[in-house]
């Protein structure tokens, strides 16, 4: 029986240290790629927006070829990843990489940003969306350093990055306090394009069928249980804050999400309208999310040049 126990102990510890190895391997893989990703654009990169609790949040900030006379606009990209994971290569993934490029190539800068990761007793969605407030803020007070035109802002973000930005471009600055050393600074965006985003945690007949149908997921989300805060919820859902006088907002999300089912975008899609605010819905056929799916309308080609159009229609 003790040998038994050993082998298994043994099995088990070389399981791990395979799992390890790999694990290890996939990351170096991807800051490889990462890196040679960086090489065809012209970024300045690691750029710290702000140090808290003693984590620096960078961001790379992709700037037009070429070179540009006079200021240009910027988008500022939110990654997903579950508000726990994620990270600014995000921009990479197929939904966005040709957006990024059309943009660039229409003088329009982008700047993907790290964030604080949601973390049980550490910290929650609300500092994922300070801190994407504060890198507004950031990219406000130093547009002269860079070269940007602070009054040409825009957001945009998947997934979980897709509800960041609406709450970065909808909820009004007040509510998210501002880090020291960037106080009084108050970004105006001109638009707001969120893929397959959550738009309402306070409705939970909207959450059926998507990863926030257990209320545990609300965790990390919110440091507690739906029924333990619902203020919070409700602080955190964008359709609260979306108004008439709000940016404009494109959505796009596929009808077969099953992560995030398309009935949140169409729920902000029929409030815009009640409300008189100027928001859009592209809906893919056939797209899970991320976009998934074997053959989806619009193409994967026709979603980014839309995007782009869309971006660019709101600030040039």
């Amino acid at each position: 029986m003790m040998k038994r126990t050993i082998l298994v102990c043994l099995m088990l510890a070389m399981a791990n240290a395979g799992f390890a190895a790999k694990k290890t391997k996939a990351k170096k893989d991807s800051s490889a790629k990462n890196a040679e990703m960086l090489k065809q654009f012209n970024c300045k990169e690691n750029i710290v927006y702000k140090t808290v609790n003693g984590e620096s949040l960078d961001m790379i900030l992709f700037l037009p070829k070429g070179g540009t006379t006079g200021k240009v606009p910027v988008m500022l990209y939110t990654h997903g990843g579950g508000w726990g994971g994620g990270d600014k290569f995000k921009v990479f993934r197929t939904a966005f990489l040709d957006t990024l490029r059309i943009l660039l190539d229409n003088g329009i800068a982008c700047a993907s940003i790290e964030y604080r990761l949601t973390r049980e007793n550490i910290s929650t969605a609300v500092d994922c969306v300070v801190d994407c407030k504060d890198a507004a803020r950031f990219l406000v007070k130093n547009a002269a350093r860079y070269g940007l035109d602070p009054d040409r802002m825009g957001v945009w973000g998947g997934s979980a990055g897709g509800h960041l930005c609406l709450m970065t471009g909808l909820a009004d600055n007040a509510l998210f306090p501002d880090n020291e050393g960037l106080k009084g600074i108050d970004p105006v965006f001109r638009c707001v394009a969120s893929y397959y985003p959550v738009t309402t945690f306070a409705k939970p007949e909207l959450l059926k069928g998507s990863n926030f149908e257990k209320p545990n997921r609300f965790v990390t989300l919110i440091g507690g249980l739906p029924d333990e805060k619902p203020e919070l919820l409700r602080l955190l859902s964008p359709a609260v804050h979306l108004k008439k006088e709000s940016p404009p907002v494109l959505l796009l999300h596929g009808d077969n999400d099953t992560v995030l089912p398309i009935c949140q975008s169409t729920y902000m899609l029929e409030l815009s309208k009640q409300l008189g605010a100027d928001v859009e819905l592209l809906t893919v056929k056939g797209g899970g999310h991320g976009f998934g799916g074997a053959s989806i309308s619009p193409t994967m080609p026709e979603i980014n040049r839309i995007a782009a159009e869309f971006m660019i229609s709101k600030l040039k």
